[in-house]
């Protein structure tokens, strides 16, 4: 057996020797790189931590000691070590999250996903310990990949040096970068800890110059005091975080288990706040990670273990069309600036960055930063596209609507991996932007079907400088284009189907191509109807609306929450200019989604056209027969 084999809970780690300590090491990096490579998935932050987290797991007792991971992608090796080795259905349906998961072990205590976190929950532990007499354990929050950018993360270190007594310790797993290099003031001071010498070599080297020197004694001891002083405020490690309160261990070389160890081991024995700042290498161990300056390892799709290289070169995606048009929207427009928080090449910034540097800002993990300034850019002048993935702008809501639309700030925010994401779990989902915006006065969303509508909206948005624009589209490969009929005053006409159209089927953005199927499946069973995308979805335009009040039925399909939606949205529309007509919407139910794949999850949530037109014909059966609200030629 390897000793990787061998490892079936925390406790198997402490009766290996130094030599087999650095093999399991080695064999994790093999089993990491062959796994991941083979299923896709979160490798160059974990190849980075495994012997940080094996000397984790040697002087903690989880799970009595509570091992919380920030951002818990870097959380692989922890559930190798935890007794997790079959990796075979890594974040596919009925195998391992990507994300620690408190189904799976209760090693694991945060699922969310999202960055910034782990040190609010660290204290709520801590302090929850201490009120039950629980002395006996400790609170390890490892916080990492750019998290510390995060002002969540400091709301939590402010509070948590208040509590002297309560033993907690944060690792800070300093590898410089989160999705790209680290930014910000914290990451200068961070780059200054790995680069200058120790506080100590530098006061040995003035102490024996002072004494070479033959200087008298006092002025001697002045002249140390001083220098130790100017030291200290200028390059001791502690500096930073002792400030406010919490003791400091480090910096430590994240790859040597025994200095891991020594200084994990020291901050608890401490008995109250310890920082030990880690410094990792992202990749450590995988070449092509290594060698990577664009940082493709951070998360990988299936590659060849040899080369890195993907298995199936990926299809031109959304991403790419937002980026390419970005681009050219900025030549035309000086005002034009890009925001986006530590993920400016996934969210298609980098060939922006490349031609306009001076008008791209990454502001780290930090979106409720990121809206506001752009709120404040808007008012100065310029035109902000704030570029996140739909998830993330949960965490900026407060600001979109108290800084950006209660001020009519012209500011556009795009988007990506809107609606069902699927593989990454609860907290990665695109599902919730179009029911929160929707409460946002003045604000409009559209949800391109295709890449000429996303240039076209793209466009169309930023052009808008008296409030709010959102333009959200989905993860993956673009559709082939899908051009419309007619538009009818706002809305684009995608299908009409012989006979009286009685059903009105609305397509919100990725799902238009479920529209038209449903259209088609209605068609062959004898029922006319009108395929529709209304291209701008939030308000509901007019034009939508008086559509719908000359249809006996209205279905809207899209891939966000069905309740409080855009189909929502229109039903309560249609209502206000007093028609009957019935709106049955289809989405996304409200709760959390387990990882599987999108097309996993659009078969559980009926969201085939299939099954969107057998509802829909059985609700045109139940109908009263009445004369036609509408002419056939009218739509």
């Amino acid at each position: 057996m390897s000793q990787l084999e061998r490892i079936r809970r925390p406790a198997d780690l402490r009766r290996l020797t130094s030599p087999e300590l650095e093999v399991l090491a080695k064999e994790i990096r093999e089993f990491l790189v062959s796994s991941v490579s083979a299923t896709g998935g979160h490798m160059g932050p974990n190849l980075g931590v495994v012997e940080l987290t094996i000397a984790l797991h040697r002087v903690f007792d989880s799970p009595v000691d509570r091992i919380v991971f920030d951002t818990g992608h870097q959380a692989y090796v922890h559930k190798l070590l935890t007794g997790r080795q079959d990796f075979s259905g890594l974040r596919r349906r009925g195998g391992m999250s990507g994300y620690p998961s408190r189904a799976e072990s209760d090693h694991d205590i945060v699922e969310n996903s999202h960055a910034s976190t782990a040190l609010s929950w660290a204290d709520g532990i801590a302090k929850a310990n201490e009120l039950r007499g629980l002395d006996d354990r400790c609170v390890v929050a490892v916080i990492g990949d750019g998290a510390l950018t995060g002002g969540m993360a400091w709301e939590a270190l402010n509070n948590i040096a208040d509590g002297q007594d309560r033993s907690l310790i944060i690792v800070v797993n300093d590898n410089g970068r989160s999705y790209a290099p680290t930014i910000g003031g914290l990451a200068h001071h961070l780059d200054a800890l790995r680069t200058t010498p120790s506080y100590e070599k530098v006061l040995g080297w003035g102490k024996r110059t002072l004494q070479r020197s033959g200087t008298p004694g006092r002025v001697a001891f002045d002249a140390l005091h001083g220098m130790k002083k100017g030291l200290k405020d200028v390059i001791a490690p502690q500096g930073l975080f002792e400030g406010l309160g919490i003791k400091y261990v480090g910096p430590v070389d994240g790859h040597d288990i025994s200095a891991m160890e020594f200084a994990l081991t020291r901050a608890r024995a401490y008995g109250g706040p310890v920082i030990v700042h880690a410094i990792t290498e992202k990749g450590r161990g995988y070449t092509p990670a290594e060698e990577d300056v664009r940082d493709r390892f951070h998360a990988v799709g299936v590659i060849h273990p040899e080369t890195g290289l993907p298995v199936a070169p990926s299809r031109f995606g959304w991403t790419s069309v937002f980026a390419e048009e970005i681009v050219e929207i900025a030549r035309r427009r000086s005002d034009v600036v890009a925001l986006t928080a530590a993920m400016l090449a996934p969210v298609g910034l980098a060939p922006f960055a490349e031609e306009f540097p001076d008008r791209v800002f990454d502001v780290g993990i930090a979106e409720q930063h990121a809206v506001t300034s752009a709120a404040g850019m808007a008012f100065a002048g310029l035109h902000p596209v704030v570029a996140l993935y739909a998830t993330f702008l949960n965490r900026g809501y407060d600001q979109v609507l108290m800084d950006v639309a209660l001020h009519r700030a012209g500011v556009t925010f795009v988007l990506d991996r809107a609606g069902l994401t699927g593989d990454d779990g609860a907290s990665h989902n695109g599902m919730w932007d179009m029911a929160l915006l929707r409460t946002v006065p003045g604000l409009r969303l559209a949800a391109p079907r295709d890449a000429e509508t996303l240039r076209a909206e793209l466009r169309e948005a930023v052009a808008v400088e008296d409030g709010p624009t959102v333009v959200r589209y989905p993860k993956g490969a673009v559709p082939e284009e899908m051009p419309a009929l007619a538009r009818q005053g706002s809305v684009d006409v995608l299908a009409r189907h012989a006979g009286t159209p009685r059903v009105l089927v609305v397509g919100v953005g990725a799902m238009t191509r479920t529209a038209v199927e449903v259209g088609a499946a209605l068609d062959a069973q004898g029922i006319g109807s009108t395929v529709v995308d209304p291209r701008w979805v939030l308000p509901v335009a007019a034009d939508l609306v008086d559509l719908a009040a000359r249809h006996d039925l209205v279905v809207t399909v899209e891939d966000g929450l069905v309740t409080a939606g855009v189909g929502s949205a229109l039903r309560d529309a249609v209502a206000e200019a007093g028609s009957d007509v019935p709106v049955r919407s289809h989405g996304i139910p409200l709760r959390f989604l387990e990882h599987a794949s999108r097309g996993e999850l659009v078969e559980d949530f009926h969201l085939r056209g299939q099954d969107i037109a057998r509802e829909a014909a059985a609700s045109v059966a139940s109908l009263p027969t009445l004369p036609s609200r509408v002419d056939a030629t009218e739509v």
